[in-house]
């Protein structure tokens, strides 16, 4: 009981107590979930009316995509600039996707697993031309071939052979991917064809298109350019600005926002010394190249931007400069050093042959293992000779769990290649120079594989050739230099006007880079400025980036945040000079149109200083071009239709370039018959047209967080 009154007396204390420790478990689970969340929206790359993409999801639609295009183009390896582009395109194809879904499933339209089954067996799809399953007989689109490959696929042993499995698999992916876009090809048909189905013509409208088409008028024009008007003797105020923009209020609309930067940009280059160095070490690489049988390693010690494959390749697999020089060489040939100002290299050249070989090449293979290399010698030489004595290939390729199918292989697959490892080169040697229907027993290091050629089309010139290409680079020394100059530039400068005086200051150039969105991919046209880019748009106006080290590394950059332009209209004075010229344009239409009031014919309007001329076949469609003014004037091509003939315009016309009075002298029909069914299509197709740019219309009235620039 004493306990119970201790307790009892602590009451308030203890309740105190207990209720931090609830709020200190409460705020923790808080703190845990707003973290979770912020880590979340760190990881968020977009958002697209409500739905959020984090960028391993994005990542991977990348991934998916450049394995697709690989698999199309035969490379390993895609550069920057192609990555670049592989991401504008999954984005604008991801944008696409989910607005069109937003719409159709309003309206319950769907692709059936049934459609896309009718449109693949049907074979027609551009799409399907561009997998592995054309026959190459009759360049169609073979539905029995993908059948069969997805029956193999689907019973194939994974582990007896993991390079088939591994071939396999990239096939699959990339059928799956030509399955998923197909699907939302003709989902978006879908919705087309609703819409046009929306647009229909009518009699009235086919003979007025008819009419706007092939009447014709010949007119006598009067025209009285804005040139004719100094812009001195112009008045225009606020008001007068005020009047145009709202006229022109949407055409300014930002769908972004955009940055203007100013910026100071050095692109470091060799120094004399530098150059020097660099000649003398070639001089002594061409020494060593013109006695060396093999090229490879004397091309890797002169730091060549060409690799030394060593086998045939077409000229498309050398630079531009040496693809010219190469096709006039033959055999032996050594040119160089030589020095190639348009991309800074020194070069030379080495032909060690120069053959007509099959660019394309059809063959069939089957891979041979074994415990050792020894037993897989023996093994392949007992499957070559029961080949050679009228085995049937894919017979006993299955029996070894392979499908010995043919494949085609063309030169364009390998010669772009980094690097090429012994057992390639004596596998493509083989492909290149063995006869049709030959059997070939090749020796890897580590086993052997059985080849046949069973066809060879398309000889081209190909050339064993060693290439050098050495940039002339700056030496670590000259980057230095180049450095610490920069960099106390950028340290002198707190602001803009620091910035330009200290660039003159130090030789250096202050230049303009103007709405800036955050789709942009690098800043002042140079690579590898994302973190540039993402510090313009952190920034605030007046404020001075750190250095940034970009280009190729060679290149130095400071950037001042200039201004800000957020989306949505801008203001008055961040557009006043764009639409000056149309606002005084404006004023000298009210002071012309002033001066012809009363004129009645062509003789008072020459007496009014115009410039007379006479205009043939004028039609509504077309808009009439007014040499005078040096202007397409679409005003006029309506007022001329509107005016009878031998009438004299009814009033002043304001167009683009000039204010214009007319007569009509004649209006005929030209030849043309008119088809009502031929003219209300084509009034359908202008309509669909038009109704085809929904997309445009979707992304307008979308909400669209692009966030791209922070990751990539």
């Amino acid at each position: 009981m004493a306990a119970l009154g201790q307790i009892r007396k602590k009451g308030a204390f203890l309740v105190i107590v207990i209720g931090l420790a609830l709020f200190a478990f409460v705020a923790e689970e808080a703190f845990r979930s707003c973290e979770t969340t912020r880590n979340q929206s760190r990881q968020q790359v977009a958002e697209i009316n409500g739905k959020k993409f984090n960028v391993q999801d994005f990542q991977a639609l990348v991934d998916e995509y450049s394995e697709v295009v690989k698999m199309t183009t035969g490379r390993e390896n895609l550069g920057d600039e192609e990555l670049t582009s592989i991401k504008d395109q999954v984005w604008q194809s991801l944008l696409q996707e989910e607005l069109l879904k937003k719409e159709t499933e309003k309206l319950g339209l769907k692709v059936t697993d049934q459609e896309l089954q009718n449109v693949i067996s049907e074979g027609k799809n551009q799409m399907l031309m561009n997998t592995p399953f054309v026959n190459q007989e009759t360049g169609r689109f073979d539905y029995s071939a993908l059948q069969k490959f997805i029956s193999e696929y689907k019973k194939m042993d994974r582990n007896a052979n993991p390079q088939m499995t591994e071939q396999y698999d990239r096939i699959y992916k990339y059928w799956q991917f030509v399955e998923k876009t197909m699907r939302t090809q003709i989902l978006n048909e879908k919705y087309q064809g609703l819409l046009a189905h929306c647009f229909i013509s009518n009699p009235v409208a086919a003979k007025q298109n008819f009419n706007n088409k092939n009447e014709e008028s010949d007119i006598t024009l009067a025209a009285f350019p804005y040139s004719s008007v100094a812009d001195k003797d112009v008045k225009v105020d606020d008001a007068d600005f005020q009047k145009k923009y709202d006229e022109l209020k949407e055409a300014f609309k930002m769908p972004v926002e955009t940055r203007d930067i100013k910026y100071v940009s050095y692109k470091v280059n060799a120094s004399p010394a530098d150059r020097q160095a660099i000649k003398t070490d070639i001089d002594s690489v061409a020494k060593t190249l013109a006695a060396a049988t093999d090229a490879t390693e004397a091309v890797r010690k002169a730091n060549s931007s060409v690799a030394y494959l060593g086998v045939p390749v077409t000229s498309k697999a050398f630079p531009t400069d040496i693809a010219a020089k190469i096709d006039s060489l033959s055999t032996g040939a050594f040119v160089g050093p030589f020095e190639n100002t348009q991309d800074n290299t020194i070069n030379i050249i080495k032909v060690y042959s120069k053959q007509e070989l099959p660019d394309s090449i059809e063959f069939r293979a089957i891979q041979v293992g074994a415990e050792t290399v020894e037993a897989c010698r023996v093994k392949a030489d007992s499957i070559a000779k029961a080949l050679r004595e009228g085995a049937d290939f894919e017979t006993l390729a299955k029996k070894y769990q392979q499908t010995g199918t043919k494949n085609w292989m063309t030169t364009s697959q390998y010669e772009m290649a980094p690097s090429m490892d012994k057992d390639t080169k004596a596998y493509i040697n083989t492909l290149n120079t063995a006869a049709v229907n030959e059997i070939n027993n090749v020796e890897f290091t580590n086993g052997n594989i059985i080849l046949q050629v069973t066809d060879r089309r398309n000889m081209v010139a190909k050339y064993d050739a060693a290439i050098v290409k050495r940039s002339f680079d700056f030496s670590k020394e000259t980057y230095s230099a180049a450095y610490n100059k920069f960099s106390q530039m950028v340290s002198a400068s707190n602001d803009i006007t620091s910035l330009e005086a200290n660039a003159k200051k130090f030789g250096f150039t202050v230049q303009t880079e103007n709405q800036i969105a955050n789709t942009a991919h690098a800043v002042a046209s140079l690579k590898q400025t994302r973190e540039a880019l993402k510090w313009i748009f952190q920034a605030e106006e007046g404020q001075v980036s750190p250095l940034y080290e970009c280009g190729n590394n060679d290149n130095l950059l400071v950037c001042v945040l200039n201004k800000v332009h957020p989306e949505g209209y801008p203001k008055l004075d961040d557009v006043k000079e764009q639409i000056k010229v149309l606002v005084i344009n404006d004023k000298k239409a009210e002071m012309l149109m002033k001066k012809v009031e009363g004129v009645k014919n062509i003789n008072d309007a020459k007496a009014k200083g115009a410039q007379v001329s006479d205009l043939a076949q004028v039609t509504f469609n077309a808009p009439a071009f007014v040499a005078a003014s040096g202007a397409a004037e679409p005003a006029l091509s309506g007022a001329v239709a509107g005016t009878a003939k031998g009438k004299f315009s009814s009033h002043a016309v304001k167009g683009n370039s000039g204010v214009y009075l007319f007569q009509v002298k004649n209006k005929k029909q030209n030849a043309a018959k008119f088809d009502a069914k031929a003219e209300e299509k084509e009034c359908s197709q202008k309509a669909m047209q038009a109704a085809g740019r929904f997309m445009n219309d979707l992304l307008l009235s979308s909400k669209i967080k692009d966030n791209r620039y922070l990751f990539f």
